[in-house]
């Protein structure tokens, strides 16, 4: 701000009658005190003279804490959360905020970010199509109309695996030149399509902003609430009969790693993130202690009918397919480009969920 000054922080539920536009910061603004500040040598981390601050979006997620949690010891890090309203935030949550409200863009004004990383995206299963298009389409066309309003030097952008879609006439390894075929193959899917082209267009209109796209596979492991660790964490799971494609899994604290690592040596482009392992579906769903309940696969339309009768335990339509057809993306250029590899393995992972049954 011109005047030196940050502004007060509003306590959340403190405004009923406030107006909606209300920028809802969740946590007080984090200061340094003075011995702090001396304590940190000069010219290292966001703050200092010669870096700015990390916005990073879906900060109320599992693994944006883990990312979070990461960059706090060398960064200054504002966590905004924009997918709706819960009881309680955790404290890597700033800022409670529509991204398609004026109030958003007082946020850009007041810190004056070098660098975005997006990890919030509403899911299939968590809202209506057109709140999910508001939020994930609209909302971040405007975080980056600010990213280049404001001066951002660099954006991570988190997408999905599921773009490519699941297809019996998939190649056996799919790399980065693969179509995004998801579009035409499932509804469900065609926001996150639709929002990773925006940063296709953005990456190429406008290299300034250095962007960067991952493309992990299934992120698992403890906090983490999509759909295939929700069925992991169950003690029946749906399988259907002569089915059980490879599938490819990520620890969220890998996961986390990848992500700060691609912020940390900026090498823009679109990257797949997996390990080199895999395993059948069927058998990721023993060594995670769930039991398989078997569900007739043909007709399609029964397959559906027959899946949504689970009830708790149902998987969303979209998956489905998933449920039919490997999907095994080459994670090598990202590992080569960035010197990464995972440190948990699949073992690791799975042996996680059985310990929840």
């Amino acid at each position: 701000m011109s005047d030196g000054k940050r502004k007060q922080p509003a306590r959340r539920g403190a405004s009923a009658a406030a107006s909606s536009e209300t920028v809802r910061r969740k946590t007080p603004a984090r200061r340094r005190t003075e011995a702090e500040a001396q304590a940190r040598p000069a010219g290292l981390g966001i703050g200092s003279e010669t870096r700015g601050k990390v916005l990073v979006t879906g900060a109320a997620g599992a693994l944006a804490q883990h990312v979070i949690a990461l960059l706090r010891e060398h960064y200054d890090v504002v966590g905004v959360e924009f997918r709706g309203v819960q009881a309680e935030y955790p404290d890597t949550v700033d800022y409670v905020v529509d991204f398609n409200t004026r109030p958003f863009e007082d946020v850009f004004r007041e810190h004056g970010f070098m660098a975005i990383i997006h990890l919030g995206r509403i899911r299939f299963t968590q809202s209506t199509r057109n709140r999910r298009y508001s939020a994930n389409v609209v909302g971040t066309a405007r975080l980056l109309r600010l990213a280049l309003k404001y001066g951002v030097e660099q954006v991570i952008a988190l997408s999905t695996y599921h773009v490519y879609g699941a297809d019996a006439r998939n190649p056996s390894l799919i790399d980065e030149e693969y179509p995004m075929r998801a579009a035409n193959l499932m509804r469900e899917v065609v926001d996150a399509v639709e929002l990773e082209n925006l940063f296709n267009i953005h990456l190429y209109k406008h290299p300034e902003l250095n962007i960067s796209i991952l493309r992990p596979c299934n992120i698992a492991g403890p906090g983490i609430n999509n759909e295939i660790s929700r069925m992991l964490s169950q003690p029946v799971a749906p399988c259907l009969f002569g089915f059980s494609p490879l599938m490819q899994f990520i620890h969220v604290e890998d996961m986390a790693r990848a992500v700060v690592r691609s912020f940390e040596r900026n090498h823009p482009g679109v990257y797949n993130v997996a390990p080199d392992d895999y395993v059948a579906y069927q058998d990721a769903l023993q060594q995670a202690g769930c039991r398989r309940l078997f569900l007739p696969s043909v007709p399609p339309a029964l397959a559906r009918r027959a899946v949504r009768a689970l009830g708790r335990y149902a998987p969303p339509d979209y998956l489905i397919d998933f449920f039919k057809y490997a999907v095994i993306i080459d994670g090598s250029l990202f590992a080569r480009t960035f010197d990464f590899e995972p440190e948990h393995s699949l073992t690791e992972l799975l042996s996680h969920y059985r310990g929840l049954k």
